[in-house]
């Protein structure tokens, strides 16, 4: 069963609550109406203003009472604040809003995990001939330092963990193991050795197990491959879309505390429904602690 198909049956088997604060968007709209359909999901509109929305974003930012009644009033934070208030289960947003809009309403009312540091963002690549990549960071982090870099690697490892039940993590590079250097190289380098992952690595290396015995490597077979840039994880993602036919899902946002989906603001009707069943497959377990 392909990861589509696996996080389908497992959004009709929890009903979710899902908010939708962009419902206005015509395409939003539709797909939250298949979604309610078939089943897949809750879909909310934004609720009013509540208690518990202003008391969630005071719990998560530590701020005063009078900015928190002002942030529920932006229907992003409202939205992000329903599900940090157990309004709601997971926030879809991005058809319309920038995604440095979401990831501010998400960091002040739902904030990040334990243990994480830095919000990223994956895209799942499914390519025709069956197989079905991680793509992380394509939308988020420029230019990551080393510590960033293993940061992202181990947020998209449990991404991974949980689409596909394991995940073997690559950290891209124009060179594979000691066989060049460079600022960016020596970059991958370090953060491959803070976060334990397989790098730096090419990327033909990184999936195909002969040329990685050819450059002098144990074979990597991975299904998560981190980039040293978000110049190289954005174009790479749109090169596999436009050259290869690869259907790109996401972007999703890593890092915090509860589900969050970023869509594309290109994003089709099959898309939003997609990136929406993906959001609540990614945050089951997130999820039960609000009920």
């Amino acid at each position: 069963m392909s990861v589509l198909d696996t996080a389908f049956s497992t959004a009709k088997a929890r009903a979710s609550r899902v908010v939708f604060p962009e419902m206005s968007d015509t395409r939003v709209a539709e797909a939250a109406e298949i979604l309610a359909t078939r089943g897949l999901c809750q879909p909310l509109a934004l609720a009013d203003p509540s208690e518990r929305q202003v008391a969630a974003i005071i719990r998560t930012r530590g701020c005063r009472e009078a900015f928190a009644r002002k942030l529920v009033q932006k229907p992003l934070y409202r939205a992000a604040a329903m599900v940090a208030a157990g309004e709601a289960d997971v926030l879809v947003a991005g058809a319309d809003a920038p995604t440095r809009e979401v990831i501010k309403a998400a960091g002040m009312a739902i904030g990040l995990a334990p243990g994480v540091s830095t919000p990223s963002s994956f895209f799942l690549m499914l390519f025709p001939d069956g197989r079905e990549l991680v793509f992380a960071d394509c939308a988020v982090n420029v230019a990551p330092d080393a510590a960033t870099l293993a940061d992202i690697a181990r947020a998209s490892s449990a991404s991974g963990e949980a689409l596909f039940g394991a995940s073997r993590v690559a950290l891209l590079s124009f060179s594979t193991g000691s066989s060049g250097g460079g600022g960016s190289v020596d970059m991958v380098r370090e953060a491959a050795l803070l976060s334990g992952y397989a790098g730096p690595v090419q990327a033909d290396a990184a999936l195909n197990a002969r040329i990685a015995g050819i450059k002098g490597i144990e074979s990597v077979d991975a299904n998560v491959l981190i980039f040293p840039s978000l110049d190289a994880g954005n174009i790479a993602y749109k090169l596999c879309q436009e050259l290869g036919a690869a259907q790109a899902l996401g972007p999703f946002l890593q890092g915090f505390a509860r589900p969050v989906c970023d869509l594309s603001r290109g994003a089709s009707v099959d898309d939003i429904v997609n990136a929406t069943v993906i959001s609540i497959a990614m945050g089951e377990r997130a999820c039960s602690l609000n009920r």
